[in-house]
């Protein structure tokens, strides 16, 4: 962490105010070299910032000293007026002065490699940067907070209780030790296998909370998929006309329901048909039907049972459309018309309902993104083969529950990070 580093830490463009980061030892030298003269720590100056004699702004500068700070080494703010001209003749300042422009998530990368936070508060720091939603922003300051970390160190200190009963029977084979005390941790192991297996079993419900819930109108031709699709986005982002198959691919939204992220699509109707285009069309409907977390069969009124009905689950919603006209068959579902709006908002506080179920928890998940779900799936495989070998191979034991205990240590990058950390801060912003 030898440079001193800089970056835009507001979005380009004109605005009111535009504040730049800087980290790395020469700070304090850096603020001196632009005019700003000694700052006090944490206290707001008003200072002219000069650059070969020119006057570049007048601008707050804050400096903190490491490693009470966010990237835990010196670092400053400047505040400056918002205006392009200001945050361009400024960052060329810097640069002059041997400041070099930050990598994407370079400042939390140093905070992560300066112990100020473990791996996957840093990544709670981007998913708290890339949050719309309620849910969204609750679950990555919950992570952000330690939560997620706690969970893992949790299964760990039960492994570690489990391998310490495995390490003293093979390294201390001829002095006073119950026998076959490795048998002993069977019980340790058989509760944490539990707590893992439950852990990958929830895994989706943070991974839907970050991504989006994935919800999927599937149907016969002219059900009223494309109307209703319009209806709950609120604009006219599907094609509507009286033609059947209008709809030949997979169109997406994505929308806010209940406070939770969703990703609403749109899709051809189920039906044989030897025009290509409209087969493609078909099979990329039934492809994401299957990949959907929950499905709502559109049915218009007078509809038989036909092909959509095969990729209706038991708790996926029916809703019949074109309730203006009335003539609907079943008691069963939602009412809704897409031309008069009826039935619209109760089918939302229903959605909204179904994702409060599915996506909420009294507890913590344990899984925000699939990196944390291969983890735990081979800290689980390594854990259950473990198992089966306490009785006649301790030693192999020992080594499974080592590689478990090095899977779950990954997750908060206590140990192995080197080949995660690009992939963790590579989708960081600028600045952060």
């Amino acid at each position: 962490m030898g440079s001193t580093i800089f970056a835009l830490a507001t979005p380009p463009g004109r605005g009111a105010v535009a504040i730049i980061r800087l980290s790395g030892p020469k700070t304090a030298a850096i603020l001196i070299g632009l005019g700003a003269g000694v700052v006090k720590p944490r206290i707001a100056s008003l200072r002219s910032l000069r650059h070969n004699g020119v006057v570049l702004d007048q601008a707050l500068v804050l400096r903190f000293t490491g490693p009470r700070s966010y990237t835990g080494e010196d670092s400053a703010e400047l505040h400056l007026h918002g205006g392009r001209a200001v945050v361009e003749a400024v960052s060329r300042a810097l640069i002059d002065l041997g400041v070099h422009p930050a990598d994407p998530g370079e400042f939390t990368r140093r905070a992560f490699q300066n112990g100020r936070m473990d791996l996957a508060q840093a990544e709670a720091v981007a998913d708290l940067v890339d949050a719309e939603t309620t849910a969204q922003a609750v679950q990555a300051l919950g992570q952000l907070d330690g939560a997620l970390s706690e969970t893992y160190a949790g299964f760990r200190r039960d492994l570690l209780s489990a391998l310490a009963l495995v390490e003293a029977e093979i390294d201390f084979p001829d002095e006073d030790v119950p026998d076959h005390l490795a048998r002993t941790a069977g019980p340790v192991l058989d509760r944490l296998l539990t707590d893992l297996r439950a852990a990958l079993a929830d895994a989706d419900r943070g991974q839907r909370v970050r991504e989006g819930y994935r919800i999927v109108l599937i149907g016969e031709t002219n059900a009223g998929k494309s109307a209703l699709f319009n209806a709950l986005v609120r604009r006219e982002a599907a094609i509507v006309t009286p033609i059947a198959g209008t709809t030949r691919d997979v169109l997406d939204a994505d929308l806010v329901i209940g406070g939770y992220a969703v990703t609403l699509s749109d899709t051809a109707g189920l039906r044989e048909s030897d025009d290509p285009v409209e087969a493609e069309g078909v099979r990329r409907a039934r492809a994401r039907a299957e990949a959907s977390d929950l499905r709502l069969w559109v049915r218009a009124p007078g509809d038989p049972d036909g092909p959509a009905a095969a990729y209706v689950r038991s708790d996926d919603l029916t809703v019949w459309t074109k309730a203006d006209l009335g003539g609907i068959l079943s008691e069963e579902g939602f009412r809704v018309s897409s031309v008069t709006g009826d039935g619209i908002d109760v089918l939302r506080g229903a959605l909204a309902d179904r994702l409060a179920r599915d996506l909420s928890g009294s507890d913590f998940p344990a899984v925000t993104r699939e990196r944390h779900r291969r983890r735990l799936t081979e800290a689980a495989d390594a854990v259950a083969v473990a198992q089966t070998r306490l009785d006649d191979a301790p030693e192999l034991a020992g080594d499974d529950l080592r590689r478990a205990a090095e899977a779950l240590s990954r997750v908060t990058g206590e140990i192995g990070v080197e080949d995660v950390l690009g992939e963790v801060f590579a989708t960081f912003c600028i600045g952060k």
